[in-house]
Order: C-alpha cells, then sequence, then structure tokens
C-alpha cells in the first residue's frame, strides 16, 4: 500500500508539473486549471502515503531521508496551496511544483523501509521539533521559487526587455509580498524548531547544545533568515537583494538538511 500511494503521489506530481511548465510556455487557464487541481488531488494522495506511513510504523514518518524528503516535499506543496489560492496566481506553480517534484522523487533513491525508531527519537518532540523545522523549511522554498521568479521580472525590467515572459510573471510587488509572507511564516517556525530541538537534546544527550554539526549548520540559517528579515523590518531592505539573499538562504537549508546528514554525519544523521 506504501508504495502504491507514494508511486501514485510521484505520477501526479509530474502531470501536475507538467500542466504548470506547460502554463509557463503557453499561459491557458485550461493548462493552470488541470495544474491546480492536479496538486490538489496529489496533495491527498500523500497525505494518505503519509497517514498510512505513520500507522505501519507507529511514530511520526520523519526518520530517514526518504520519509523526511518526502514530508519535505508534502509541507511544500500544502503551503504552496494556500499561497497559490490567495493570490490567485497559477504561475507560481511553474516554479514551486517542479522543487516539490524534485524532492519527492529525490527521496525515492533512498531505502523506503521502516527501520527500528532510535531510543533517542522515542520522545514527544519527534513530531513538534520535525515538523515545524520541515514547515519552516516549506515556506522558505516557495521564498525560493518566489525570489527567481523576482530576479527573471527584475532583469527583464532592467534591460527594458518586456516580451512574453515578462508578461507572465506577476508584478514585482506581488512577488516581494510573497516572499515577506514566507519569511514571517518560516523563521518563527524554524526558532521554535531550534528551540524545541535544544530541549529534546537535553532529555536525550544531558545537554542543550553540543555543536553538533546539523545543530552548527541549523543556527547558521537561523542568522541568515534572521539578517534578511532585520533587514526588511528596519531599513526596507526589499529588491534584487532580499531575493538573492533568500535563494542563497534556501541553499544553506538543503545543506543543512540534506548535505549534513550524507557529508558530516553527527548525532543527527540519519539515511
Amino acid at each position: 500500500m506504501n508504495a502504491l500511494l507514494f508511486n501514485s503521489t510521484l505520477v501526479i506530481y509530474a502531470a501536475a508539473t507538467t500542466f504548470y511548465l506547460g502554463y509557463l510556455v503557453k499561459p491557458t487557464d485550461v493548462l493552470g486549471k488541470l495544474g491546480r487541481w492536479c496538486i490538489r488531488i496529489g496533495f491527498l494522495v500523500h497525505c494518505g502515503f503519509t497517514l498510512n506511513r505513520y500507522l505501519e510504523a507507529g511514530h511520526t514518518p520523519i526518520t530517514n531521508l526518504h520519509e523526511s524528503l518526502s514530508f519535505f516535499s508534502l509541507a511544500v506543496v500544502g503551503i504552496f496551496i494556500v499561497f497559490e489560492s490567495r493570490y490567485k496566481s497559477f504561475i507560481l506553480g511553474s516554479f514551486v511544483v517542479p522543487l516539490a517534484l524534485l524532492i519527492l522523487a529525490t527521496s525515492a533513491a533512498f531505502s523506503s523501509v521502516i527501520p527500528p525508531l532510535n531510543p533517542a527519537l522515542k520522545s514527544k518532540w519527534l513530531a513538534v521539533h520535525t515538523g515545524m523545522a520541515f514547515l519552516g523549511y516549506a515556506a522558505f522554498a516557495i521564498s525560493f521559487g518566489v525570489s527567481i521568479m523576482y530576479l527573471i521580472q527584475s532583469h527583464f525590467l532592467k534591460k527594458r526587455k518586456l516580451g512574453p515572459m515578462f508578461q507572465k510573471l506577476p508584478p514585482l510587488d506581488m512577488l516581494d509580498d510573497i516572499s515577506y509572507r514566507c519569511l514571517t511564516i518560516g523563521f518563527p517556525l524554524l526558532t521554535f524548531a531550534i528551540i524545541s530541538g535544544a530541549i529534546w537534546a537535553e532529555t536525550a544527550w544531558g545537554t542543550y547544545w553540543s555543536w553538533d554539526p546539523k545543530e552548527t549548520w541549523s543556527l547558521i540559517t537561523w542568522f541568515i533568515y534572521a539578517a534578511l528579515l532585520h533587514g526588511r523590518l528596519t531599513t526596507g531592505w526589499r529588491g534584487r537583494k532580499a531575493a538573492m539573499l533568500s535563494i542563497f538562504g534556501f541553499f544553506i537549508v538543503i545543506f543543512t538538511f540534506l548535505g549534513v546528514n550524507l557529508l558530516l554525519g553527527g548525532l543527527h544523521s540519519y539515511k
């Protein structure tokens, strides 16, 4: 059942990606609506996969890279659906849904076997800490996609080449607003994830902070987004610089999540 639900989600997300990329090439309501319906159906199937995995494992399914990447993709799609519904813009899907598909497809490269739960993970903090972290990462993923759109749009304006692509993308003000809202969602979630992780670490290992590679890179990620939020709130920092820092911050998020696990190891390493 797990394999069926996972593969079905992958196929539906691939279809949604095709429709949204088709909309980018030729923006018609038919393609946009097909993409919208596909991603919503895929989200429901993905929720079913996650729930079934939870029932089989007996704990929150975020304990290895297959599960974590899947949950990351699920969170990206969930937050994307909220923003697409609010801003009524199909084109957002052209830049966000392919990312969600890529994350889910990457999860297929890792073992889907449900391993015995590490004793340190047998805690009520598992769902809280990891859930908040991935929701925060998902908000940053949306900001990443929107920031790419912002740089493309601003490039057209700077070069005064207002061609077909310029007409398809949303105004810079809308893109900047979406990016800022993602930041105000993602940063508090990341902050809470780090705090809850420290509390969990104290109960599991007897120390709130051990400068484990994952802890260190999580703190680096936090400082990057803290600097971005501080700049926006105090100096009205917007535009290309904010978009570029948002993109850079998301690359650090990916390294913190995936790179640390695969390259650096440590107490938080899992595969």
